[in-house]
């Protein structure tokens, strides 16, 4: 359990470095837009609570990509590929995970809970992002599949109605 634990916090931790340095490094270093995760969590807090207290914009962007992030790889979106496709490689379902992170991160929470554009108006910001998920997603699904941690839910058993 706790090499588990430990595992899915580095796959976390790993993955959110490489979504900031991509984001707010490189992506500005080619020339293109650089992301602000933590302007989207202040945003958010902001509409949420009417206020985003000093660091806790930062806290929330990192306990996301840390926790939250990963689980929903671990948890959700791999069982659901191995139940359902069960010879896709990961790397397909890490991808597919990174867009279900962009749509959630720039239409949900950006334009539904924010108030922004939706996808912040498929600016040069959208598509920095949209890489920025997918490489999240690759960087904390390779820690995951390096280290054979896998969930796999119990069945349930069968119900007979009649």
């Amino acid at each position: 359990m706790k090499q588990a634990l430990f595992t899915l916090l580095s796959a976390g931790a790993l993955a959110t470095v490489a979504f900031d340095a991509y984001g707010q490094g490189i992506s500005p270093l080619l020339g293109m837009a650089k992301l602000a995760p933590v302007g989207l969590a202040s945003s958010t807090l902001k509409s949420v609570f009417g206020a985003s207290p000093s660091g806790l914009a930062h806290l929330l962007h990192a306990m996301t990509g840390m926790v939250a992030y990963v689980l929903g790889y671990f948890l959700i979106a791999r069982p659901l590929q191995r139940a359902n496709l069960p010879s896709l490689p990961w790397v397909v379902t890490a991808a597919a995970y990174g867009v279900v992170l962009w749509v959630f991160a720039l239409y949900v929470m950006a334009h539904l809970v924010a108030g922004m554009p939706a996808f912040l108006g498929f600016g040069g910001i959208t598509w920095v992002a949209l890489y920025g998920h997918v490489i999240y997603a690759l960087v904390a699904a390779w820690v995951i599949e390096a280290h054979g941690l896998a969930f796999t839910p119990k069945p349930r058993p069968a119900v007979a109605i009649g």
